[in-house]
């Protein structure tokens, strides 16, 4: 590849756009086509800026007037190069330039004309628009990605170019569930996992069997995602076997970071799993997935897997810590949250830092339910208030509620403990707060737990009252 970036640089030297116009804008492209190649292969982004820069020049002399398709053809390169740079930059600006370049391209790739080169750049745009709608908060791009997706599928059918229906498909899928991320419906849901299913059908194991696994791991996703909105286990047990399907390919030699992200995927499925079912069974083997994706999701290699990993790991322990004897899992799920804070700073990730105080301080309380001390107690107040800190009413109301209901609880078992009528007023107030916020909020669950506690809690204000 290095020697044909060389090749055509020397032609270049010989092919000016002032002497021949349509040749230099032809090995323009060309070039740009062999440095994004290239930059996709390599780390860094310096090759793929000059993809950009290349095609950028190419477009001067390819212009619509004179050569539509070209020129098309150009604007879709371009837009593949800048997908490429967004998607390893942070920000929107190369991506929104990535839409912007694939729209142009339309306006001359029309289905009439060429229905296959429209449909592959309706692919790309609906790629760019995903990874847009992925990083921003509103839905608007992602109903955009899905659209552009379902216009593609019009023209690549499954007669036609299989696997590149299989592929479009998945990314359909893709964009469908992170739909159902954000509206919360599992209509969204359904289709994404009915995509998958379809993309199944061309990317076999036996046909191109790391597609096929990466599939089965997105298909597991949505089967997740819909098993935890859905009573029952049915959707959760397709999750994991879905999730072992995948990883007969996506092994720990040949990918060995696609691996641990399925074993972190199959523990997540195990846990909720576990959660719904009697038993220890399913959450040992969530425990002992999520180790395994952290032997190659390390802090140094990637710090920020790492630390979910090891949230999903306290989670998992702290449900096996309130079915066994003894301390121990409480021990380790302690030890995994302060681990995960390492890396989950409140600078880099406020609002997942935040979780993981409230997460350890649900580990602390429920070690401190097994001892007579204050110390644990103590602590869980304090990593309460730390998540609260960044978990404030104005911009998350129910998170809010759920550790100042937390917090509260900790609260009541503390002032019982020392005897402080006081505490327990105020553990009291913010149960009472947890619980018609969540109640107004829609979160019924949730409202109902805290709710069982104020009994207890107004009983205790009493019971100190008397002294």
């Amino acid at each position: 590849m290095a020697e044909s970036i060389g090749l055509y640089r020397q032609v270049l030297d010989e092919y000016t756009p002032a002497r021949v116009p349509l040749a230099w804008a032809t090995t323009q492209n060309n070039l740009g086509a062999a440095l994004a190649m290239l930059g996709e292969r390599e780390g860094g982004t310096a090759r793929l800026e000059e993809a950009v820069a290349a095609f950028r020049e190419a477009l001067q002399e390819n212009t619509r007037a004179r050569a539509p398709l070209d020129w098309a053809g150009t604007q879709n390169n371009l837009g593949n190069a800048l997908l490429a740079l967004g998607e390893r930059g942070g920000g929107t600006a190369r991506l929104e330039e990535a839409v912007a370049a694939y729209r142009e391209a339309l306006q001359e790739n029309t289905r009439a004309r060429v229905p296959l080169d429209w449909a592959k750049t309706q692919t790309n745009l609906g790629n760019a628009l995903a990874t847009l709608g992925d990083r921003e908060r509103a839905t608007a791009r992602l109903e955009e990605a899905v659209a552009a997706y379902r216009e593609a599928l019009q023209e690549i059918t499954r007669e036609r170019v299989p696997l590149h229906w299989a592929g479009t498909q998945n990314n359909l899928g893709a964009a469908l569930q992170m739909l159902g991320e954000r509206e919360g419906e599992t209509a969204r849901f359904e289709e994404a996992v009915g995509a998958f299913c379809q993309s199944l059908k061309e990317r076999t194991r036996a046909r191109v069997p790391l597609q096929w696994a990466k599939t089965q791991m997105n298909l597991g996703n949505a089967l997740k995602m819909l098993g935890e909105r859905e009573n029952g286990t049915a959707r959760l047990e397709e999750a994991v076997a879905a999730f072992r399907e995948a990883l007969k390919e996506q092994t720990r030699a040949r990918a060995p970071l696609a691996w641990a992200m399925t074993q972190s995927n199959l523990g997540d499925a195990l846990r909720v799993l576990g959660e719904r079912e009697s038993g220890t069974a399913q959450l040992t083997e969530a425990v002992a997935a999520f180790r395994e994706a952290s032997q190659e999701f390390t802090r140094v290699r990637a710090p920020l897997q790492w630390a979910t990993t090891q949230m999903n790991l306290g989670s998992a322990l702290i449900r096996l810590g309130e079915r066994e004897s003894g301390t121990a899992r409480l021990d380790e799920a302690v030890a995994a949250y302060r681990k995960a804070l390492h890396e989950n700073t409140r600078e880099r990730v406020p609002l997942v830092w935040a979780m993981t105080q409230n997460n350890l301080g649900e580990a602390l309380m429920r070690l401190a339910e097994g001892e007579s001390g204050t110390a644990r107690l103590e602590e869980a107040v304090a990593a309460y208030r730390e998540a609260l800190q960044a978990r404030t009413r104005a911009l998350v109301p129910l998170e809010w509620a759920k550790s100042t209901g937390n917090q509260g609880v900790a609260l009541m078992m503390l002032a019982e403990r020392r005897g402080d009528a006081e505490m327990a007023k105020l553990a009291v107030q913010q149960i009472e707060s947890a619980f018609t916020t969540l109640r107004d909020g829609g979160d019924a669950h949730s409202a109902a737990i805290f709710e069982a506690r104020l009994p207890r809690a107004c009983a205790l204000v009493q019971k100190l009252a008397k002294h």
